[in-house]
């Protein structure tokens, strides 16, 4: 009788694999080594991450950088057509493997410790929400009681904006070097007009080329309630050219300045601002992880990015901010974006973790779309609110300081922004004229919906939706000109039809010509608010063009006068040869403020 096989399942028996070292092994290790740091420079270079492990770049980083210098030892070993060097790679493998594991394991228990399950009270605190009913504080909305108080009110949006930015952009010497950067442009609040400022960039990689050791030699400007656009000229304000921006390559490009100066600083969305002098600056979220590790993204400090000298760099914590009345004219240090990412985790988690998902009792979320309302010297982001089992409506807005992040909900019940927009665009059907994001505004008490009405980006008529009645829809009739005024009386009629109510508003204001049924993007005549007529003669001290509308609109200063009087070329055409020192007079009417239209300039 044969003895029985016996088997050996357990591999103790198997033959170990044999690890043979390639041919001058130590030459090998240390050229791998000088690539990885070689290409581990060029990836951080590149990259630009935060060296914090609350940084999800850094993971990402190391995982380059790892996966580099095993690659090295595959290439120097030439294991993928020498098989017998496999097992060499695989045991210099072991090392970065674990570094790698390391920091997948310290990632995974930091989202495990973030994670809302666990810390759904603490998202839900991320952010103080004041709970008031509409109209019970006028400090975060636009109370509307006069034609003046739309000063502080955009009359057009980001798109509209970019459209004027645009054309205005053909001042430019060199117009065909550069293009807008719409990306990083900011709504900000600028002598007390709501202001959309407009950084360059370089048309393409060979225009950087020819044109980056000048820098950028001026920023737009569009005043977003007049209506103007401005190139503003660096070099005529005594200021070096923009060399700091998001439109660089190498060194000067903000994100790489920010990094070599902060190389732990984890940094938000920058945004471009003006102080009160009209000097650039990129202000810069820091950002912490304020949850566990990796959870809780809030502004902790702001890094201010001198645009025209990178030397000029500085960082502020927010009580440093708060105190500093050098920089008071900051009007952004959280973006739209995070607050509306706190904004939600304070209506999803309110009452919990589980209640967030089952059940869902009081939990709310913000509509889709947000936008800027000037109110003081602050900019206030809003967007309407919705309970998550009901979308369809309303409960009311969410308003946030972007300086300060204080944060109000002002309760009523009504529309949404897109079912204001579906409303003010069906006054229109026919033309198929598109709304603007509405602004909210309280119209003498009653919540109002505002929006420009457009035809490819240009400014048709004005719309003015009630909040809690869909169907009070109204709009400026004439459609050559898109009249405020207008807009406004019909409006206070509509709300008297449907409720009786009288809201008391005084018309008697001569507004700009851009918004009154003045200059129009059509025909740019002027408006006939009926005003006395005066003239003026002087000597022209200063001239400074903007294209408004389409139209080349001339501002004139003459000597000894605080003011500048406006005229589109179209009207006079001599103004096209005039210079500083000549003698000309002002026909014009009688108004107030620095700017005043003129009837005709000899």
């Amino acid at each position: 009788m044969m003895d029985p096989i016996k088997v050996d399942f357990s591999g103790k028996g198997a033959p170990k694999e044999v690890v043979i070292p390639p041919e001058k092994k130590v030459l090998k290790i240390i050229i791998s080594l000088i690539v990885t740091f070689i290409g581990g420079a060029v990836a951080y270079y590149f990259m630009l991450p935060a060296l914090n492990f609350k940084a999800m770049e850094l993971y990402y980083f190391v995982a380059v950088v790892l996966a580099i210098y095993i690659g090295m030892t595959v290439l120097t070993t030439k294991a993928f057509i020498k098989p017998e060097y496999i097992p060499y790679v695989k045991k210099r493998a072991i090392a970065p493997i674990i570094i790698g594991l390391v920091f997948a394991l310290v990632l995974g228990i930091g989202y495990l410790v973030s994670a809302p399950l666990f810390r759904a009270k603490d998202y839900s605190e991320i952010i103080s929400v004041d709970t008031q009913n509409f109209g019970e504080s006028d400090k975060s909305i636009t109370t509307i009681t006069s034609l003046s108080d739309f000063q502080s009110v955009p009359m057009i949006d980001k798109d509209a904006a970019l459209v004027l930015a645009n054309k205005t952009l053909g001042e430019l010497e060199k117009v065909s070097q550069f293009v807008i950067d719409e990306k990083f442009s900011t709504q900000i609040n600028y002598q007390g007009n709501p202001y959309r400022i407009f950084p360059l960039k370089y048309g393409d990689f060979f225009k950087w080329i020819k044109n980056t050791k000048d820098g950028f030699p001026a920023y737009v400007a569009v005043n977003m309630y007049t209506q103007e656009a401005e190139v503003v000229d660096l070099s005529k304000n005594d200021l070096p050219n923009i060399k700091v921006s998001t439109g660089e390559y190498l060194n000067e490009r903000l994100d790489r300045v920010l990094r070599f100066k902060y190389p732990t600083y984890m940094f938000g969305t920058p945004s471009l601002e003006i102080d009160e002098a009209g000097h650039p600056y990129w202000v810069c979220e820091r950002i912490d992880k304020t949850i566990g590790l990796v959870g809780g993204a809030d502004v902790i400090g702001v890094v201010l990015v001198d645009a025209c000298d990178k030397n000029n760099i500085e960082y502020y914590s927010l009580e440093q901010i708060r105190e500093n009345d050098a920089i008071q004219w900051i009007d952004q240090i959280y973006s739209e974006d995070l607050l509306v990412q706190q904004y939600n985790y304070f209506g999803k988690y309110s009452g919990g973790f589980i209640n967030g998902y089952i059940g869902q009792e009081n939990v709310v979320s913000t509509t889709v779309g947000s936008s800027c309302i000037a109110s003081g010297d602050d900019v206030w982001l809003y967007t309407g609110v919705t309970s998550v089992t009901n979308d369809d409506s309303i409960i009311g807005f969410a308003i946030i300081n972007q300086r300060t992040k204080e944060a109000v909900f002002q309760r009523i019940a009504g529309t949404t922004e897109s079912g204001a927009q579906t409303s003010a665009q069906g006054i229109v059907s026919d033309k198929g004229w598109n709304a603007t994001f509405p602004i909210l505004l309280n119209i003498d008490g009653e919540a109002t919906y505002f929006m420009a009405l457009k035809d490819n980006n240009v400014v048709k008529s004005y719309a003015m939706v009630s909040v809690e009645r869909v169907q009070d829809a109204v709009r400026s009739e004439d459609d050559a000109n898109p009249d405020l005024e207008a807009c406004l009386k019909a409006y206070v009629n509509k709300v008297k039809l449907s409720t009786k109510k009288i809201l008391n508003i005084d018309y008697n204001v001569v507004l700009p010509d851009s918004i009154s049924g003045g200059e129009s993007a059509d025909n740019g005549s002027t408006q006939t608010t009926p005003s006395e007529i005066k003239t003026v003669s002087g000597v022209i001290s200063d001239i400074r063009t903007a294209v408004v509308n389409g139209n080349s609109v001339y501002y004139i200063a003459l000597d000894g006068k605080a003011i500048y009087y406006s005229i589109a070329a179209a009207e006079a055409e001599n103004v096209v040869i005039l210079n500083i020192g000549d003698t000309v007079t002002v026909t014009y009417k009688t108004a107030e403020g620095k700017i005043v239209s003129a009837k005709d300039i000899k």
